[in-house]
This record gives structure tokens, C-alpha cells and sequence, in this order.
């Protein structure tokens, strides 16, 4: 699967959050097809937090996340295809492509959504993420004296947005309830691994 960079644009006319940046259709539409093909093959497990099991479902490799117990642990290294969109990622994001250690792979059916968070404490900065299929709107917020800010970001498909700095420490964010099947793909460095349960 042959790639080309995408270009860097403001998917929106909103201020975004410092340390935000998009990169509109990263992907092409043939290109999206072929990794959405490669992501339908894969063997998604259900997410489970607080005893409730969530309506999106999920992969990981490099390293498995429990959303339980919040700890990771090794688990298979990414697939190529994974390697390939990590290592033009990591270009664009001007980091060393073996810095992302962690994949999330999501699937979003219509419905599904995830609350307010910002990723867990033993992944770094930045993050990395890859938007397939349906559009979504990224919304953030970060608390004030006065209750919170917010702040509205449109993920067309096809594109990456990064997370860094204030946009990855200090906001949190959510995806709204998908209105059509959606995939992201979400790439990470992995900073502590005080946290690792031994299989």
C-alpha cells in the first residue's frame, strides 16, 4: 500500500487546543479501504470498565491495556500495515517512529461512543490518532474557575490528528454516539511501565 503525506489544515473554523494539530485526508480513499479490510479481519474483544461492557469493542498491540485493573501488559507486536501508517505518523509528527509502542485499534458501531478522559498516565505524549469510516466531532473541554472551556474538532475520514502538550495533558476529551460505523486507530508511547502486569 503505497502512501503519500497529507497536509496540515484546521478542520474546523474553532481555536483549537494548544498542542492539537489535524491532517486532512492522510489517507486516500483507496488507501482507507485497504487498511478498513485489514482492521475487519482482526479479532475485536469487548471493553469492560466498572463491570459494564461498553458498545465499542477493541485491539490492541505492543501493549494490552486493561481498562479494569489500569495496567498494561506485552502483547503482539502491530501487524505492517500498522507499521506502515505508524512510521508516516511518526514523520509527521517529527518523532522517532519506534517511540509508538502502543496500538488501539476501535470500533465504533452507530451508537457507541466514550466519555470524557484524557488517556491513561503510562502513555506519553503525543498521541496519535487515525480516523476510518464514518466522520466524528472530537469534542474537549478543560476546567476553569468558572466550570469549563470547550472546544469542538471535526475528524473527517481519512484523517490523523495528534495530541501534545496541553491538548494531551490538561484537556480532556469525548467522541459523541457514532451515527454510521466508525474505526480509529490510536497510537502511543508508553512512558511507565511501573504499571505492567506480567502475563
Amino acid at each position: 500500500m503505497t502512501m503519500t503525506r497529507g497536509t496540515l489544515v484546521a478542520p474546523c473554523s474553532c481555536v483549537p487546543p494548544a498542542g492539537f494539530t489535524y491532517v486532512d485526508d492522510f489517507l486516500t480513499a483507496d488507501q482507507e479501504q485497504a487498511v478498513i479490510a485489514e482492521v475487519e479481519r482482526l479479532p475485536f474483544h469487548e471493553v469492560r470498565m466498572h463491570g459494564v461492557v461498553a458498545r465499542r469493542t477493541v485491539i490492541h498491540f505492543g501493549f494490552d491495556y486493561d481498562y479494569e485493573g489500569w495496567s498494561i501488559r506485552e502483547t503482539d507486536p502491530p501487524p505492517p500495515f500498522l507499521v506502515e501508517l505508524r512510521d508516516r505518523a511518526a514523520a509527521i509528527a517529527n518523532i522517532d517512529p519506534l517511540v509508538l509502542e502502543q496500538f488501539l485499534i476501535a470500533r465504533y458501531p452507530p451508537g457507541a461512543t466514550i466519555g470524557w478522559h484524557r488517556d491513561a498516565p503510562m502513555f506519553g505524549s503525543p498521541v496519535i490518532g487515525i480516523s476510518l469510516g464514518a466522520a466524528a466531532r472530537m469534542r474537549f473541554r478543560r476546567k476553569t474557575a468558572d466550570g469549563f472551556e470547550t472546544d469542538v474538532q471535526l475528524l473527517q475520514p481519512r484523517s490523523l490528528y495528534i495530541l501534545a502538550g496541553a491538548a494531551r495533558t490538561v484537556w480532556q476529551h469525548h467522541i459523541p454516539a457514532a451515527k454510521e460505523l466508525r474505526y480509529s486507530i490510536s497510537m502511543r508511547t508508553v512512558i511507565s511501565k511501573s504499571r505492567l502486569r506480567r502475563a
